[in-house]
């Protein structure tokens, strides 16, 4: 893994800047994907530190892995990662996908330790991991302070 030169995690573009899904390493070692956002058919906006999940259109199950939603509903349930900007509808930026996070919103339910998943969860959050089929992608570090360990897939 190498470092993205010019990377500024909080910058939402207009148009891409760097190749949709390109992996970029931050100086803690963080794992980051550059993705393009999509409100979707909620017009769900994008929040800084919400959840988001891979768009697939109605639930497809065949969605992208470069275009992200916070719209639970027009997602396979498969989370992505956590938003790092406001991005409007159809820009481009950064979403974390390994390493520790502060979300916004408060967890759903659960403590400290309990895996995270999408599936259960409301639009632009994480719920814990009830059945072992669930495609768990972070786990509580301290619920209440909302702090994450992120582990979405690449």
């Amino acid at each position: 893994m190498s470092y993205i030169t010019g990377m500024i995690l909080t910058a939402n573009d207009t148009t891409p800047k760097y190749k949709l899904g390109a992996i970029g390493q931050d100086y803690t070692g963080y794992l980051y994907k550059y993705v393009q956002y999509e409100t979707a058919a909620g017009s769900v906006a994008a929040v800084a530190g919400n959840a988001c999940y891979y768009y697939a259109p109605s639930g497809v199950s065949a969605g992208s892995t470069t275009v992200v939603t916070s719209d639970l509903s027009d997602s396979a349930g498969l989370g992505a990662g956590i938003l790092q900007a406001v991005l409007a509808d159809g820009e481009y930026g950064w979403i974390q996908i390994k390493g520790r996070a502060t979300i916004t919103p408060a967890l759903t339910a659960g403590a400290d330790g309990n895996a995270l998943t999408a599936v259960g969860a409301t639009d632009g959050t994480l719920d814990v991991s009830a059945l072992v089929t669930d495609a768990v992608v972070a786990y509580a570090v301290d619920a209440s302070a909302k702090i994450i360990e992120c582990d979405f897939p690449l």
